[in-house]
């Protein structure tokens, strides 16, 4: 699942990049990020610092899904597969 860029992903995607990024953060450390809450709450653009979470988290799951699904077969492998297959006699 490899989306970068200003690409726009469909819905189930997104939510699926946002719940793998959350679920990346409860295990690296959710602990501290609850201890600094309340400086959070007193913070006058806490708007723009959720918009800012919310990017930065769906970013997060996607790189945690990218490192933990199966990875594409490269360019060079897809060619050469399909150079082969155009080389092989038609047998009827």
């Amino acid at each position: 699942m490899a989306h970068h860029g200003d690409r726009t992903a469909n819905p189930v995607e997104e939510a699926v990049a946002l719940l793998a990024g959350l679920a990346d953060l409860a295990l690296s450390g959710l602990g501290s990020a609850v201890g600094t809450a309340g400086s959070l709450l007193r913070r006058t653009d806490i708007g723009d610092l959720l918009a800012d979470g919310h990017e930065d988290t769906k970013a997060r799951g996607r790189l945690f899904l990218d490192r933990h699904a199966g990875t594409a077969p490269s360019h060079m492998e897809v060619l050469a597969r399909t150079v082969a297959a155009r080389s092989q006699p038609n047998i009827p």
